[in-house]
C-alpha cells in the first residue's frame, strides 16, 4: 500500500517554519511497515493544494494531509477536500459542541469562525481524537486515475475505479502525533492488511563519528543485509547524541523484541563504553540516575555551554522526580546504559529537599570567571593563592570544576571551557578545542562506591563545527565524560 504525505503551510515553503512534522510522520509509516514514497510541501493557495491532493491520489493509495485546519480565511484544507470530493460541506454538530465546550472550559466565548472547523465534507468522518479545536478528518474517496473522484452511480468508462482514503491531521505537533498515533497507523496497516508486528529499539551513543560507528559495524551490517531482519539505522542528533536504531519484524511483539534483544547484545559488544542511554533516556537522566546511585550531589561550572547544562539537568531532575521523564529513567534507579554493580546500599537522593543537582554557575565574562577562580583559590586554583590558570586551559577546567564543587555545596563538580574564539586560537589549541574537568570531594558517609570517591579528572577534546555546535558538543562530552567516572569505565 503506497501513502503520501502533503504538508500545507505558506510558512513551510517559506522556511518560517521547519517541517518537522512530515519527517516524523514518515518515521512512524516505516517502523509501522508501511510504504511511504512521497513528500510535499504547498502553500496557501487554493489551485496549487488542489493540484497536489490530485496528484496524490492519482498515484498512493492513502494521503496524510497536514495542516490548514484552522479557523482564519487561510485554512483552506477542508474546503478544497470536500471540491476534490465533488461533495459539500456540512455542520458536524457534535464536533461543534466539542468546540464550543473547549472556549466554556476556559471561560472564553467562541468566536464564530472556530465554527469553519465544524464542518466536515459528506462522507468524511472526524478522527477520534481532538485534543484541540482542529478535528482530524477521514475520507474514503473512490478514484479515477486523470478524472477524479467518483460516486457509486458515476460511470467511469474505461478507467479503473480506485478505492483512496485521505487522513486529514492539524499542524500543530502534538495534535497531530495524537491522531497518527492513536487511528491513522492503526486504519492503514488494516487497509494494507499488514498482520506482522514491527518494533524498534535505540541505542543513544557518544564519543564517535556517525561514520566511524558505521565503520565500527561494517561487518554487522553486512551480516543483517543478508539477512534482512533486524535492520539497522544511524541517526546523529547533536545534543542527544548519535543514536543507532535496531528495527525488527516478527510474527508477534514477542517475537520482534526476542530479535531486537539478541540483536542488542551483539551491538554493546562491539559498541562498549560508546552507548549511555536506550530510548528517550538521555545523557543528563542516565547521568542523574547514577549520581543518585552513588548518593552524590552535582555543581556544574560552564563557559562555553552558557548554561545548557544547568538548564538540561534542572529539567530532566525535575522530570524524573514527577515521573514524565520521556524515557524509563527515575531518580533513585539503579543506573541505567553500561551500569555496573558496585555492591552496597548506595544513599539514592529522592526527598524533595534533597536534590541532586545543586546548580550551576555561568561564567561568559573574565571578571566572574576570575572571581570564581580567586575565591577560596587556596582551595581551587593550583597555583597557589592568588594566582589563576587561563579559563581555557585544563587548569582552567580543573580550577572551575573545583570551585562548581566549593561554591554550590555539592560532592562533584563539573566544568567545561573551550577555544571558542578563533582569534585566540593556536596550533596547539585551535578553535574547538574543549576541556572537560571533574573534581569529586565525599566523606566516607556518603555512600559514595571507593571508585568513585576522592577523585579529580579532566580530558581535552577537539569538537567539530560551528560555535553553537561546540557549545552543545561540549556539553554532552562533559556530562559523558562524568558518566564514564560513576560507572568506573574511567
Amino acid at each position: 500500500m503506497r501513502t503520501e504525505i502533503i504538508a500545507v503551510g505558506t510558512e513551510l515553503l517559506l522556511g518560517q517554519i521547519v517541517d518537522t512534522n512530515s519527517s516524523w510522520m514518515g518515521e512512524q509509516l516505516a517502523l509501522a511497515g508501511i510504504d511511504s514514497h512521497y513528500q510535499t510541501k504547498v502553500g496557501d493557495n487554493w489551485n496549487r493544494i488542489e493540484d497536489a491532493f490530485r496528484l496524490a491520489l492519482d498515484r498512493s493509495d492513502a494521503v496524510i494531509v497536514c495542516g490548514g485546519l484552522g479557523p482564519t480565511q487561510d485554512d483552506i484544507t477542508r474546503e478544497v477536500l470536500a471540491s476534490v470530493m465533488g461533495v459539500e460541506l456540512v455542520l458536524d454538530e457534535a464536533i461543534a459542541e466539542r468546540i464550543r465546550g473547549m472556549f466554556a472550559s476556559r471561560s472564553r466565548a467562541m468566536p464564530e469562525n472556530n465554527l469553519r472547523q465544524a464542518m466536515v465534507p459528506v462522507g468524511a468522518r472526524p478522527i477520534p481524537q481532538q485534543p484541540g479545536t482542529a478535528p482530524g478528518l477521514i475520507a474514503p474517496i473512490r478514484w479515477v486515475r486523470g478524472v477524479g473522484a467518483v460516486t457509486a452511480d458515476d460511470n467511469a468508462g474505461s478507467g479503473e475505479v480506485l478505492e483512496r482514503v485521505v487522513y486529514v491531521v492539524p499542524g500543530v505537533p502534538y495534535e497531530m502525533r495524537e491522531m497518527v498515533s492513536g487511528t491513522v497507523l492503526g486504519d492503514i496497516q488494516r487497509l494494507a492488511g499488514v498482520t506482522a508486528t514491527i518494533e524498534s529499539r535505540v541505542l543513544r551513543t557518544w564519543g564517535q563519528s556517525e561514520s566511524g560507528l558505521a565503520e565500527m559495524l561494517a561487518g554487522r551490517i553486512d551480516e543483517l543485509d543478508e539477512v534482512g531482519n533486524p535492520t539497522l539505522a544511524f541517526l546523529a542528533s547533536g545534543i542527544e547524541g548519535i543514536k543507532v536504531r535496531i528495527t525488527a519484524k516478527g510474527a508477534d511483539s514477542h517475537d520482534a523484541w526476542r530479535l531486537i534483544d539478541a540483536e542488542q547484545a551483539e551491538l554493546e559488544l562491539l559498541l562498549g563504553d560508546l552507548v549511555f542511554a536506550y530510548d528517550d533516556d538521555t545523557m543528563e537522566t542516565t547521568v542523574l540516575a547514577e549520581l543518585a546511585r552513588n548518593g552524590l550531589t552535582l555543581g556544574v561550572a560552564e563557559t562555553i555551554t552558557g548554561g545548557r547544562m544547568s538548564n538540561r539537568l534542572s529539567s530532566a531532575e525535575a522530570a524524573m522526580r514527577a515521573g514524565t521523564a520521556p524515557g524509563a529513567a527515575k531518580v533513585g534507579d539503579p543506573g541505567l546504559a553500561g551500569t555496573s554493580d558496585n555492591g552496597g546500599d548506595h544513599a539514592s537522593a529522592t526527598d524533595e529537599t534533597d536534590r541532586i543537582f545543586n546548580g550551576g554557575i555561568v561564567a561568559r565574562s573574565a571578571h566572574m570567571a576570575d572571581y570564581l577562580l580567586h575565591a577560596g583559590s587556596a582551595q581551587v586554583s593550583p597555583l597557589g593563592d592568588g594566582l589563576v590558570p587561563p579559563v581555557a586551559s585544563a587548569a582552567g577546567a580543573e580550577a572551575l570544576a573545583r570551585a562548581a564543587r566549593n561554591r554550590t555545596g555539592a560532592s562533584v563538580g563539573l566544568a567545561v571551557t573551550a577555544v571558542e574564539d578563533r582569534g585566540s586560537a593556536t596550533e596547539a589549541h585551535p578553535f574547538g578545542t574543549a576541556f572537560l574537568a571533574i573534581s569529586i570531594a565525599t566523606h566516607a558517609g556518603d555512600g559514595a562506591s571507593p571508585d568513585v570517591a576522592h577523585r579529580e579528572a579532566s580530558d581535552e577534546v577537539r569538537l567539530p563545527g560551528d560555535r553553537e555546535r561546540l557549545a552543545d558538543y561540549s556539553a554532552i562530552s562533559a556530562l559523558n565524560l562524568l558518566r564514564l567516572i560513576l560507572q568506573g569505565r574511567r
